[in-house]
């Protein structure tokens, strides 16, 4: 077996794959046209955050069957296009999570102290003491947005230095926050009481510019924004205005929209803004740990044909994953769809298997259930370690199978409950094939699992169809399905959409403001 490893990596990985007897090219620093002419000489590749493993990249790799990222985000590879190809795709979600933490905290501790700026003027042989004056860690606020591998990280360590932490995490359970003493609170309250908002969520399609001109107005003006986390999930430009304007005190960055930034960029540029070019996992201990995991992972799955830390695949063997596959999408499609539409934080997951689907291995149906869930607002989330994070926010597991239904030859049900609240979605094989769901909560539909879908609940009144369709018409979005059910004639209702191209937020947004329209989400499931 044949492996690339196409980005800078500790010298360790090196040993541990050619120890394995593995053939190993390191080449680095190849441009996109490059990989893409030798990718097809490859069985797998390893790559950290510069090289972009892209669709037409995927698609000369031939050979290729696993591709592996020293780190914890993937979104330098396309991983749907690496699952539609069968590429199993591997991440080391714990290796950087310290280095990330402690990088975050150091640049608390450089914005509020304007160390950047005092050094910068005293190599310029200036002496501003007056000018520089800062302010105290201790006794202060700091809001964490997302509390998962790296943002509990962070916490604790605020925490040991006198700062009061509140926290932002629909996933995190209150119980599991106050055990750590940190406040689980709404993101209205974190972003209005916090003297400092870290930033530790994936970016996904809710958190891109999930700190905006709107939810800035609702921070102190003494607020100091930093973010480790991903670029977009901050509106650089609103970020840009608000601290020109006097709105917040300033900000610490290690991310940005574009990597590296232009060198005008005026975030960059700004005297109020500590800037660092990505070093969040910047340590020499971080990146031999992420080598090393990566490496092992890579050995371990040509040798002992076993996934770990797969982002797209189950931690089983090929053969057992071939025939349970029809299932595994049933059950994470099914998962996503209670995820999407849940809006408490989850305290318990009832999965309930029935007819042939119990005699399945439901052990990899339920990490995919929980991986599914968990992942919709955790960065970091996979086969492997879904049940230990959901032990970690203290989120219970329940499974019960029934062997026969007299309905369905295979039936799921999946319920998560959370504050006395809770939502239930069931969902079959048709043909032992195709994924359907059947139900949500009291509401029979029936509609295939698959693709863009927007999910609606609205009031079952004439004219609301009408009115929904006249706003895709209006965007010239096409609409490939339409599935309804209701509890009762003038009830509740719900609109199942199956669309051709993504839905963008102002869209959303207009769906929304209709009359009977009562919340809208976007469910991708390709």
């Amino acid at each position: 077996m044949k492996i690339l490893i196409a980005d800078a990596l500790s010298d360790k990985a090196l040993d541990i794959l050619t120890s394995a007897n593995l053939s190993v090219d390191v080449r680095t620093g190849l441009k996109a046209e490059e990989l893409q002419n030798v990718i097809g000489e490859y069985d797998g590749v390893i790559v950290r955050s510069a090289t972009k493993i892209t669709k037409d990249i995927i698609a000369k790799g031939d050979k290729l069957k696993v591709i592996g990222r020293a780190g914890i985000g993937v979104d330098n590879v396309d991983v749907q296009t690496a699952t539609e190809k069968g590429i199993v795709v591997m991440n080391t979600p714990q290796g950087n999570a310290l280095a990330a933490a402690e990088h975050s905290i150091g640049l608390m501790f450089a914005a509020a102290r304007k160390i950047a700026i005092a050094d910068r003027t005293m190599k310029q042989g200036k002496w501003e003491k007056k000018a520089l004056m800062g302010t105290e860690i201790y006794g202060k606020t700091l809001g964490v947005i997302g509390i998962g591998n790296i943002g509990i990280i962070v916490a604790e360590k605020a925490l040991a230095l006198g700062m009061k932490v509140l926290a932002y995490d629909i996933f995190v359970a209150k119980e599991f926050a106050e055990s750590k003493g940190i406040e689980l609170v709404d993101l209205d309250t974190l972003l209005r009481e916090s003297d400092f908002i870290a930033i530790h969520v994936p970016l996904v399609k809710e958190t891109r510019s999930l700190i905006n001109k709107e939810t800035i107005g609702k921070m102190k003006k003494s607020a100091i924004i930093i973010n480790v986390a991903r670029g977009p999930i901050v509106n650089e430009k609103d970020l840009y205005e608000a601290i020109q304007e006097g709105r917040i005190a300033g900000a610490a960055l290690d991310v940005f929209d574009e990597e590296p930034p232009p060198k005008d960029n005026p975030i960059v540029c700004s005297d109020r803004v500590v800037c660092t070019p990505h070093l969040g996992a910047s340590t020499a201990e971080a990146q031999d740990k992420v080598a090393i995991d990566i490496a092992n992972q890579i050995v371990d799955f040509f040798k002992n044909g076993v996934i770990k830390n797969s982002v797209n695949a189950p931690s089983v063997s090929f053969d057992v994953a071939k025939k349970i596959a029809p299932y595994l999408k049933l059950a994470e499609n099914l998962g996503a769809i209670v995820s999407a539409i849940t809006d408490f934080p989850i305290k318990q997951i009832q999965i309930q298997y029935m007819g042939d689907i119990a005699d399945m291995d439901t052990k990899i149906l339920t990490q995919g259930i929980i991986k599914s869930i968990l992942s919709n607002q955790i960065q970091g989330v996979n086969y492997v370690n879904a049940p230990s994070i959901a032990k970690s926010r203290d989120v219970k597991i329940v499974e019960s199978k029934m062997g026969e239904h007299e309905d369905f030859t295979c039936l799921l049900a999946i319920m998560v409950k959370g504050d006395g609240k809770e939502n239930i979605a069931y969902g079959t094989l048709l043909g032992k094939k195709e994924p359907r769901l059947i139900r949500v909560n009291k509401i029979y539909l029936e509609a295939e699992l698959t693709g863009q879908m927007v999910f609606m609940y609205t009031n079952d009144k004439p004219g609301v169809i009408a009115s929904i369709g006249s706003i895709f018409a209006k965007h010239n979005i096409n609409i490939g399905g339409m599935h309804f059910g209701r509890e009762n004639v003038g009830g509740l209702a719900i609109t199942l959409l199956d669309v051709d191209i993504k839905v963008e937020d102002s869209v959303v947004r207009e769906l929304t403001s209709l009359q009977n329209v009562l919340s809208v989400k976007m469910i991708n499931l390709a």
